[in-house]
């Protein structure tokens, strides 16, 4: 299965470190192949680091690509992460 959407990042501080160190978590946690995209970059979801590079402020969108045995449930949990702001307060 292979899946693909845009999410927007509402949390004010962007896909900042504590962030992206949340996201890269719960991408791991997933038998799945996840890419996020933010214009002409890639990076790899489990990659700390890699997501860092593509620079996403508050407000911008990013192309969530999940393949694998459990592409769903991944995108979900991501799905919900950006829409929980990450679990941050603001």
């Amino acid at each position: 299965m292979s899946l693909t959407r845009r999410l927007k990042v509402v949390n004010r501080l962007g896909l900042h470190a504590r962030a992206a160190t949340r996201l890269a978590q719960v991408a791991n946690s997933f038998d799945a192949e996840i890419e996020v995209s933010h214009g002409d970059q890639q990076a790899s979801a489990n990659s700390v680091l890699a997501l860092l590079m593509l620079q996403t402020c508050q407000g911008e969108e990013v192309e969530v690509h999940c393949s694998g045995e459990q592409a769903e449930q991944a995108m979900d949990a991501i799905t919900t992460l950006f829409s929980s702001r990450f679990d941050e307060e603001d």
